[in-house]
């Protein structure tokens, strides 16, 4: 039997942040500000991302950065200054999702890449998730769905992920770079790429093992606030 997932290869290196979104579904907050730098218990919601990559072991980061790109760049200058090996890539419109992937792999040379979305919030243990090296073109991590997608993406059989609704992706995947290279250029959706992709038993999957939240509303964003206060408080 092929052996799909396996956690005793090399780590993955370098990581993919994707913080070019508008956030239009939070317009009173972020007209002024990108979502990826929106106040989470005293912390800017990217932060938390490229903390725990950096203490996970990921060696180098690429931000795609579009709305109010300035500002993020101008946030990330103080880890670029420690040392860290951090770059942007930016976009002018947003390129959607695979579209902004494509164009921020341009400045990395790795075989596998973790993409992370800038706009959730998880604490996962990022090294599991690096160590988690799939033969297959994409690894996707999904969650049990929360009450504004009840109905689900996609569903995991036998360790292969299925176009089926059972659970939600949660926003950050493992991809290999000849998927990549083969997408057009220019805004594209990332949706229709795995369903491609799953369509042929290409995309092996699992449940993402820790809390998770998709920060895209202001009540969303007031919740986890309130929760991670009473959490720092016991």
């Amino acid at each position: 039997m092929r052996r799909i997932v396996s956690f005793d290869s090399p780590r993955i290196k370098s990581a993919i942040i994707l913080a070019a979104g508008r956030g239009s579904r939070m317009r009173e907050l972020t007209d002024n500000c990108p979502k990826p730098l929106l106040n989470v218990n005293g912390k800017c919601l990217i932060d938390f991302h490229i903390e725990a990559l950096l203490a996970a072991g990921i060696s180098s980061i690429v931000i795609n950065c579009a709305y109010l790109k300035e500002q993020i760049v101008a946030h990330v200058q103080a880890y670029i200054q420690q040392g860290y090996n951090i770059q942007f890539s930016i976009e002018g419109d947003a390129l959607e999702t695979a579209g902004g992937i494509k164009k921020a792999w341009n400045l990395l040379e790795d075989e596998q890449v973790l993409v992370v979305n800038a706009d959730i919030w998880t604490d996962v243990d990022y090294r599991q998730l690096i160590a988690t090296v799939t033969s297959l073109p994409v690894h996707l991590w999904l969650v049990d769905n929360p009450e504004h997608n009840p109905k689900g993406d996609f569903d995991i059989v036998n360790g292969l992920v299925a176009d089926e609704p059972r659970y939600t992706f949660s926003g950050i995947g493992i991809y290999r770079k000849h998927v990549v290279a083969d997408l057009k250029d220019g805004p594209l959706a990332l949706a229709p790429v795995l369903r491609e992709l799953i369509a042929r038993a290409e995309v092996s999957g699992e449940l993402l093992q820790g809390k998770w939240i998709d920060v895209g509303t202001p009540e969303r964003l007031s919740k986890l606030n309130a929760e991670l206060q009473i959490a720092s408080n016991n």
